[in-house]
């Protein structure tokens, strides 16, 4: 029996949203107030909101770091636990880096969760990490009042080869490997308002590994990657924008949406995380026939999202061909331009 037969998961969650991740405001304070220790093996820290952090070894092997865990956003607990597991080893696959190894985060009410349940969330991770060759060596586990369940994974890469969200340039490409949308699903599917193809397409994306998007970027060459998790799209484009010191121009037309009711439920009000929303409002133009529902979806929260690149169009022709020849398939939803104020505008 299964964990969405046997219980609803998030209804154990009390923030049962795309990300449990803090405004993107909320830590800069916090985080620029905190002693560093300098170290030149330090290759990439926090300063850009990047996706992990690099470590050099030596000469030739650095560690890439990262830990990311989030309540249920799915009643399956099978499903739960790859899509957390897939979502943090995305953070690996956006720096060019393979993972190596992980270990576990879970907290879940011992006295209300069944231990099958917990074995079935943990099941869908091992399965999920070992299909990704990374194997978890172990974890930590408390009793909590709500669940919630990760992974903190180590990746390698070559010190001079790892890939920063920084380093965009104009004229540069944009690249999306997976659709949005997966925010508005799962609010939707919690209101009973989602269908069962939608939510089939949502689960599916979000379990889906990054590996090989990762491994065909790294062949083509890029300026800059991320994921887009829960900051969304034009959340993570900012970053990027930030962090290479440019602006960039989205075509909403070309952006792909994971089912074609997600428009509907937005106008139902089936949206989470609108701080992305009103933020967007700090960064982003949006040409008039771009309407607010239109731009909700361009900042819902994603979970396990597909990766985000800026790259030249000689490395976007490779890429899409690498990509496809693994049997994937992405998107060009704009470019890097020229801005000194680091906007985004959507069109």
């Amino acid at each position: 029996m299964t964990g969405f037969e046997k219980m609803k998961l998030t209804t154990l969650a009390a923030c049962a949203g795309c990300s449990a991740k803090a405004d993107q405001n909320d830590l800069a304070d916090v985080l620029r107030s905190l002693p560093l220790f300098d170290s030149a093996d330090v290759l990439q820290g926090f300063a850009t909101a990047d996706d992990a952090g690099v470590f050099r070894l030596n000469d030739e092997l650095a560690i890439v770091q990262t830990v990311d865990f989030f309540p249920p956003i799915v009643d399956d607990a099978y499903d739960y636990g790859a899509i957390a597991a897939a979502n943090s080893l995305s953070d690996i696959y956006a720096m060019g880096a393979r993972p190596a190894s992980a270990l576990s985060v879970l907290g879940y009410p011992a006295k209300k969760m069944p231990r099958d349940v917990v074995a079935e969330i943990l099941r869908g991770a091992f399965e999920t990490a070992r299909s990704a060759e990374c194997p978890v060596i172990g974890g930590h586990t408390i009793n909590a009042p709500e669940p919630f369940f990760g992974l903190a994974v180590t990746g390698t890469v070559h010190p001079d080869k790892f890939i920063k969200n920084g380093g965009g340039k104009a004229g540069d490409l944009l690249v999306l490997t997976k659709p949005i949308g997966t925010g508005i699903a799962t609010t939707a599917a919690r209101a009973g308002l989602a269908s069962v193809e939608l939510m089939a397409a949502a689960v599916g994306t979000m379990k889906k590994l990054n590996k090989e998007a990762s491994e065909a970027m790294s062949a083509a060459g890029v300026s800059a990657c991320t994921d887009v998790t829960g900051f969304g799209l034009l959340g993570h484009l900012h970053e990027i924008c930030l962090a290479s010191g440019v602006g960039a121009l989205v075509r909403y037309r070309d952006v792909p949406l994971i089912g074609g009711e997600i428009l509907g439920l937005v106008a139902e009000g089936m949206a989470t995380k609108l701080t992305n929303y009103y933020n967007a409002a700090g960064y982003a133009v949006f040409a008039d026939e771009i309407g607010e529902n239109e731009r909700i979806v361009l900042c819902d929260p994603q979970t396990s999202g597909g990766l985000l690149m800026a790259m030249s169009p000689d490395a976007a022709r490779v890429f899409m061909e690498e990509f496809a020849r693994k049997g994937g398939s992405a998107a060009l939803i704009g470019e890097i331009a020229d801005d000194p104020e680091m906007r985004i505008k959507v069109v």
